[in-house]
């Protein structure tokens, strides 16, 4: 049996050792005669699977994205979702632009088991103001790669028909800058892996797409939009610790519930404080919204949260503004 040293060596079991040799002549000719080590990837995953049963190491894996599948009979029920990834001139969506739109779909089951990937999207675009190196640093895309790049609407339009769902690792980020690009995007319902997920109830320490992607095993060439696709949809097919189902399963629970968005408007400024406890957020108006604090809550609690609001904060009897949030709404740039 081939011993755990020739898993990293690759040498066959019919080589011999080689002797010393008597002069340096005699070492330079041998040499020259040795054949360079051959290690296929069988040698590697070898030795990836002896460091891995050794308890000591932890090891990450490439990650090779599925293949599309351009011929497949439908199965009875699925569905489609789009993973949607963007890199941008900045981080306002007001004045920053797209600079790279990647997509990835998708099928699935209402139970969160992902199938088949069956199409992909990627493309570069030139925008109007420039690229600085900041922005190239992150994404790697420098001023060069864009110049006289377009991204076809009308295939991206094609390409979102048919989805039920797009997914984002941050949709308050993407949602606004794809939906300034083309409406198909406003369309849709969206989901958000990062803000609709309790990864730490999963044990997960971080919520950045490369620490979950590690997290799971594999390493990938991040802040690239397609490869981003690819990596958040195996994080979402990948089983949870402890019998726990699927990423994608939950993630799906959170997007089909509706919340209640209730508006504090004109409340005292002295409440400021009692309002930032109970989970109330700011907003200063700047979006379109009302400049006020605000909540999400499940509609089960707006009864309470409506007492609330009148015996200790307005103490007074008042009907704040309140709007009903589904996956259409949530995560618009002025919802």
């Amino acid at each position: 049996m081939r011993g755990q040293a020739d898993l990293f060596l690759g040498l066959d079991e019919t080589e011999t050792p080689i002797q010393k040799p008597l002069t340096s002549d005699i070492e330079v000719k041998r040499s020259e005669q040795r054949r360079p080590y051959q290690l296929d990837s069988t040698y590697f995953e070898a030795a990836a699977e002896a460091l891995e049963a050794s308890g000591q190491y932890r090891i990450l894996r490439r990650l090779h994205p599925r293949p599309v599948m351009t011929s497949r009979v439908a199965v009875p029920g699925e569905k489609l979702a789009i993973i949607v990834d963007t890199e941008t001139t900045g981080l306002d969506h007001s004045q920053d632009e797209i600079i790279e739109l990647g997509m990835v779909a998708f099928t699935y089951s209402e139970d969160g088991r992902i199938g088949d990937v069956i199409g992909t999207f990627n493309a570069l675009r030139e925008p109007s103001i420039p690229i600085t190196a900041e922005i190239t640093r992150i994404t790697g895309i420098t001023p060069d790669m864009v110049t006289g790049q377009t991204i076809d609407l009308d295939a991206v339009e094609n390409f979102l028909q048919p989805a039920h769902l797009v997914i984002a690792h941050n949709a308050r980020f993407d949602r606004p800058f794809c939906e300034r690009l083309t409406q198909g995007f406003s369309l849709k319902a969206w989901a958000c892996s990062h803000a609709e997920m309790s990864w730490s109830d999963f044990g997960f320490e971080g919520t950045k797409l490369a620490y979950l992607l590690s997290h799971c095993g594999w390493f990938h060439q991040g802040h690239r939009a397609v490869e981003d696709c690819h990596a958040l949809l195996e994080v979402l097919a990948r089983p949870l610790p402890s019998d726990a189902g699927y990423a994608m399963s939950h993630l799906l629970t959170s997007a089909r519930k509706t919340v209640l968005r209730i508006w504090a408007e004109g409340s005292p400024f002295d409440m400021k404080d009692m309002l930032k406890k109970r989970g109330y957020r700011w907003n200063d108006g700047a979006d379109g919204r009302p400049k006020s604090w605000f909540i999400e809550i499940p509609e089960a609690s707006h009864e309470m949260e409506l007492t609330f609001l009148r015996q200790e904060i307005y103490r007074r009897d008042v009907e704040p503004f309140t709007q009903q949030i589904t996956a259409f709404e949530r995560f618009r740039a002025a919802s």
